[in-house]
């Protein structure tokens, strides 16, 4: 029988490679976008596609129930991976910027794995990947926001781990770091949104430092390490595949880097190295 797979966040990147790759391994691919434009482009590119925005509750709900439409009840996965990025430094971060992040980044993915375990349970089976980050357990400047909300994702996914012992259902972290996606581009209309880069003591830091990489094309603002998104599928197919999944799936050496300073070095030491990055 087709195994299922619900994605959401298929505009580009991690989602839309997977997409594309676990459909040629024969899954029936469930790839959801925010915007109804980008479904539309998915649906030429040979993709089921329909709208889910993880800042909408019933987009949420309505999303999931057309999944079940479409795969006669079943859901054997659901890759948690719609999310953005929040530049700025915590202290010019607005509440309502905070609010409106943890939105989309956890709490639309909460309200979509509490309604993917009720049709997991029922078959008592069932994979869910989150696509957490690096910056799930290290957190660097200037993205306060969004390591909050991966490293908010972390937590919840470790305790939800412990709730599924004997369920049959098993929920892994991928856990990317550099990766070739329009994470950046993306995030550059909440930087405008949100952030006063004239009325902030980090205002030089935004013009000469921020700014410039922010701002840069995608050739000429790649980070050391950085890897396409099939390194990032070959992790999400093992964490849906294997008999054995793994609970953590590291990618990118910075990735495995980071993790063993935290392993081995003091604290201090773990920050002057991130300081520098």
């Amino acid at each position: 029988m087709t195994k299922t797979i619900l994605i959401t966040g298929c505009s580009s990147g991690i989602g839309h490679h997977a997409a594309h790759a676990l459909k040629k391994r024969g899954w029936q691919v469930l790839a959801t976008c925010r915007r109804a434009e980008d479904c539309a482009r998915l649906q030429e590119e040979g993709l089921d596609s329909f709208v889910l925005d993880l800042a909408d509750t019933a987009s949420i709900e309505a999303g999931l129930a057309e999944t079940l439409e479409r795969t006669d009840g079943r859901l054997d996965a659901l890759f948690n991976n719609g999310a953005y990025a929040q530049p700025g430094a915590v202290e010019d971060l607005p509440t309502d910027a905070l609010r409106a992040i943890f939105e989309t980044n956890f709490f639309g993915w909460h309200t979509l794995t509490r309604g993917a375990l009720k049709v997991m349970r029922q078959q008592r089976r069932g994979r869910i990947v989150q696509n957490s980050s690096v910056l799930g357990f290290v957190a660097l400047r200037m993205r306060g926001a969004y390591n909050s909300t991966k490293f908010a994702i972390e937590g919840y996914t470790d305790t939800l781990r412990l709730e599924l012992r004997g369920s049959g259902i098993h929920i892994a972290l991928l856990e990317p770091g550099p990766v070739r996606t329009r994470i950046r581009e993306n995030s550059r209309p909440h930087y405008e949104r949100w952030i006063d880069k004239e009325n902030t003591v980090w205002r030089d830091f935004y013009k000469t430092m921020l700014e410039p990489r922010l701002y840069a094309e995608a050739s000429a603002a790649r980070d050391p390490g950085e890897l396409d998104c099939d390194a990032t599928t070959k992790a999400v197919i093992h964490a849906l595949e294997s008999p054995r999944p793994r609970l953590h799936y590291p990618v990118t050496t910075p990735t495995w880097a980071m993790a063993a300073f935290k392993r081995v070095l003091p604290p201090r030491a773990v920050d002057r190295i991130a300081a520098r990055i």
